[in-house]
């Protein structure tokens, strides 16, 4: 017999066997050399200064606990009739290759970048001497964003897919099995690789191809349909089914299906900035004070507010984690962040970001790349101010709130540098009041807690 058993214990006794055991043997009158246990799903909860796991046990009882992903059938499809030809290995590409698999279905991959190996020097030569490669950085190439992008896998939508699939199947690949426990899962970006390695390995095993350094330079339509396609301005595949998996960084895909009178819509996105801590004011913040604790993971947070009808947020939280440099194009600058899988950097950062519409430009709303060509325009000013390389602009918070410039600074995690300037200087007032007033109600519930 299979049963779930809630549980709400302290951090030490979350990772007690012998408590556990104990528990289970307890609640549910049985010997406690009759059954096996494992973790159901685990939530950390550090609302009060009395700090809980809480969640549910599965325990086999008289019997051996069931695997805990399911089977995935990725046949030999070197055969199959039916191709599919994909654009970009990032995610959502290389998701939609083994969806493929198992439907019986052959993907052709094409990415713009290079694989996870090679993709290592030029992201070395971006960290070191800030030099971009436009076609391989921390957004293109195997993998995409993802590979170097933390691999935080929370969501709170339940209308995209089966998200436990994604998640076993990220597991079968090599992921720890706790992803499928916690409730914020996290791979670590020094796992990745190997990971993304893994998968693109199975899609060549089973007959998918995946080719690097292909970039998509042009679509040919007859009516409506996509009839061939071009790669790197020279070869032309015949295509029947194609999957445009190129994320939000590929500006270029977009100003092409423009050019080929496929209807893009401008939509709201976000825009702020990166705020860096030491992870040890952010545990003693989060953990009231509890410091250097082997039982308490790095603390993370999360900031939702609305300031003047519009959402102010942090994105993508950090903990123990890098900033690192993410332009896809020469003189840009712009930043995101990761963790390792142990989350043990001396740092924690995230973003905070406003909500910004195609309505905040009057007289463009209708533009489908208003909201892209602001974007471009935030990239390439912070680039012209901070020196015109892959330094980034910085200001210390308390400066930033109080509308001084800043005459020093930490150690940032930040590899090819910060350079002093004013965020009044790169953002509109829109967007640089809101974010000061986000940070201000921030303070607030940092305190309260």
């Amino acid at each position: 017999m299979i049963t779930d058993l809630s549980i709400k214990c302290t951090p030490e006794e979350a990772k007690n066997e012998l408590f556990l055991r104990d528990y289970i043997s307890q609640s549910l009158k049985i010997s406690s050399d009759k059954f096996y246990f494992r973790w159901k799903k685990r939530s950390l909860d550090a609302r009060s200064k009395n700090i809980k796991i809480q969640g549910s046990l599965q325990v086999a009882i008289n019997e051996q606990l069931p695997n805990r992903i399911r089977e995935f059938q990725f046949n030999d499809f070197h055969d199959a009739k039916q191709i599919v030809h994909i654009i970009g290995a990032g995610p959502a590409g290389l998701f939609a290759a083994l969806e493929c698999l198992l439907k019986g279905i052959k993907p052709v991959l094409f990415e713009r970048g290079k694989n996870v190996r090679e993709r290592r020097r030029d992201l070395a030569k971006l960290n070191k001497d800030g030099v971009l490669n436009s076609e391989s950085n921390y957004c293109f190439g195997e993998g995409g964003a993802g590979t170097y992008s933390d691999g935080k896998l929370y969501t709170r939508s339940k209308k995209r897919g089966e998200v436990d699939k994604i998640l076993e199947m990220l597991v079968y690949f090599g992921a720890s099995e706790d992803i499928l426990v916690d409730s914020h899962p996290h791979v670590g970006t020094n796992k990745l690789p190997q990971i993304i390695t893994a998968i693109r390995e199975k899609i060549i095993a089973c007959g998918g191809e995946i080719h690097f350094e292909s970039k998509l330079t042009d679509l040919h339509l007859e009516g409506n349909q996509i009839k061939n396609i071009e790669i790197n301005k020279s070869e032309k595949y015949p295509v029947k089914y194609i999957i445009l998996a190129t994320g939000h960084s590929a500006r270029d895909i977009f100003e092409l299906l423009h050019r080929k009178k496929i209807e893009i819509q401008a939509k709201p996105f976000a825009l702020g900035v990166r705020v860096e801590h030491t992870q040890q004011l952010i545990d003693q913040l989060q953990y009231h004070g509890r410091l250097n604790d082997d039982y308490l993971p790095p603390a993370s947070y999360s900031l939702v507010t609305q300031v003047e009808d519009r959402g102010v947020y942090s994105f993508c939280m950090c903990p123990g984690g890098i900033i690192a440099p993410c332009a896809t194009e020469q003189n840009e600058v712009v930043t995101n962040g990761w963790s390792p899988s142990k989350r043990n950097n001396p740092y924690s950062n995230s973003g905070i970001v406003v909500s910004v519409f195609p309505e905040d430009f009057r007289g463009k709303e209708r533009d489908p790349f208003v909201c892209l060509d602001f974007q471009k325009e935030i990239e390439h000013k912070s680039w012209e101010l901070a020196g015109r390389n892959q330094k980034i602009p910085a200001q210390r918070l308390l400066d930033f709130i109080k509308k001084k410039k800043s005459v020093d600074f930490p150690r940032s995690s930040y590899h090819p540098g910060i350079e002093s300037i004013e965020m009044d200087e790169i953002f509109p007032k829109f967007i640089v009041e809101r974010l000061r007033k986000g940070f201000i109600d921030l303070k607030k519930k940092c305190q309260d807690s």
